[in-house]
């Protein structure tokens, strides 16, 4: 049989989120299209899953704010090779967060969080819904936040951006859910225990401690499982906190 082929898009930090969801599917043995802005950090990724034995990966650089990136994109997904079959799995991963003043929030930032946490997001569902309708078959995840359900203070770019990325899951899985592609959205509601937060709050990590955050392996099996789902019970939006995590 064909090896299945998955994608990632946003898979930057070698221990985040992207990068644990690209491995989970190496373990089942996937060939796994890692993509990223920063090759350097995508390439650890892919030697991270060559050295474990599983599946097997490659490092495509891609903007997933640039249209045409992500048609090429696409264009390897679904011919990735002898023995190989097109891509079944879509994950989007793309995300930015910061606290900013609302009054000091430019139109340019504002504008950049919604391209990466929103637009990206359209880019890439559109291209999947118009490979794998075809095809009707397929699992397409959005990464989101628990700022698509809330706007916090400080926030209001971020909660914009994810909310926007929310309704766009929601009207591709209403749309093409009965033609056989399965879209969820994923809400990750707490501080992620990876690379990007053990180097801006170190503190914060060492005070939550054990499971008091989101783990990104933790995250992959759910991502994991969202696929094996069978059509007769399909989640469409799943939310993950630590158990410690005031909601």
């Amino acid at each position: 049989m064909a090896q299945p082929t998955a994608i990632v898009f946003g898979a930057g930090a070698r221990r985040g989120i992207g990068a644990a969801v690209a491995r989970r599917f190496a373990r089942e043995g996937y060939h796994v299209i890692v993509t990223g802005r920063t090759l350097a950090k995508i390439e650890q990724v892919v030697a991270q899953i060559a050295a474990s034995g599983c599946g097997s990966a490659e490092a495509l650089q891609v903007d997933a704010t640039d249209e045409s990136q992500v048609i090429a994109a696409f264009d390897r997904a679904m011919s990735p090779g002898p023995s190989r079959a097109p891509a079944d799995v879509v994950v989007s991963n793309s995300g930015n967060n910061a606290r900013l003043d609302f009054t000091e929030l430019s139109a340019t930032q504002f504008e950049d969080f919604w391209r990466v946490g929103c637009y990206a997001g359209f880019l890439v569902g559109r291209e999947a819904a118009r490979r794998l309708l075809p095809l009707a078959r397929g699992t397409i995840v959005f990464t989101g936040a628990s700022g698509s359900l809330r706007g916090k203070p400080g926030f209001a770019h971020f909660a914009a951006a994810k909310a926007g990325l929310r309704m766009v899951a929601q009207s591709m899985a209403r749309e093409y859910g009965s033609q056989g592609l399965h879209v969820a959205h994923v809400i990750v509601d707490g501080g992620v225990f990876g690379d990007r937060l053990q180097a801006a709050s170190p503190k914060r990590v060492e005070h939550l401690g054990a499971d008091g955050l989101l783990d990104v392996d933790a995250i992959a099996e759910n991502y994991w499982t969202l696929h094996r789902q069978p059509k007769s019970a399909w989640t469409q939006e799943l939310d993950l906190r630590p158990y410690k995590e005031v909601w």
